[in-house]
């Protein structure tokens, strides 16, 4: 019995006017939910931004105590 309704579904969708309605009933509902999670979109790449110069600063830094590693030796 499923079978048979989700077929008319699907040839009911596969129309071309049907699928216009369908954009245009949908469109402006997307649009609102992209506007509200536009802030958080920008937040989240200015965290990924800075989580990304920290890793790096500290891998700078890594790289730059391992070189004078035999500075501090040195004084011991």
């Amino acid at each position: 019995m499923k079978e048979p309704i989700i077929q008319q579904c699907l040839e009911i969708l596969k129309r071309d006017d049907i699928r216009y309605e369908l954009k245009a009933f949908c469109g402006p509902i997307i649009d609102l939910v992209f506007r509200i999670i536009n802030p958080y979109i920008y937040i989240v790449i200015f965290l990924v931004f800075l989580i990304f110069t920290m890793i790096l600063a500290i891998l700078i830094l890594l790289i730059f105590i391992l070189r004078n590693k035999n500075i501090f030796t040195k004084n011991l």
